[in-house]
């Protein structure tokens, strides 16, 4: 196994959360490598199709704030400083891509439910990640 220097989480901020960041953790602290933490919020217009005759720009703004507060909140409980701490609007598989390159990670850690049927055909952020993706990746089981 190769050795690890930088280590993105890919959080959503769920209860399950936790399950991957202290696989994360456990494997940073394994390998003496640098742990950061990401979260990626898929603008309201890709969850709505666009189809919303209104301006949904605060609620977006809002959400941005509940969720740096959220990942603020969780990286203190392990002392992740705030430059390792991420937060991007877009499609999540692709921003985590694009944060593991843009910082030199080399081990991506998400979650995977475990989908089947038409999900699973769909396919999953973690299967996205893992196809695109130029570094190793690591899917934790969440129950």
């Amino acid at each position: 196994m190769s050795s690890y220097t930088h280590i993105l989480a890919g959080l959503d901020l769920s209860e399950e959360s936790s399950q991957v960041l202290s696989k994360a953790h456990a494997i940073a602290h394994a390998f003496e490598a640098k742990l950061s933490l990401a979260h990626i919020i898929e603008p309201l217009t890709f969850t709505y199709g666009g189809d919303i005759p209104m301006d949904m720009t605060a609620v977006q703004d809002q959400i941005q704030q509940q969720a740096t507060e959220e990942l603020n909140r969780v990286a203190n409980l392990h002392d992740i400083p705030l430059e390792q701490q991420f937060i991007a609007i877009g499609q999540p598989a692709n921003e985590l891509q694009h944060l593991a390159k843009e910082n030199n990670a080399d081990l991506i850690v998400v979650g995977s439910h475990g989908r089947h049927g038409l999900s699973l055909i769909l396919g999953s952020t973690c299967n996205s990640v893992l196809h695109g993706c130029g570094c190793d990746v690591l899917a934790v089981r969440v129950k």
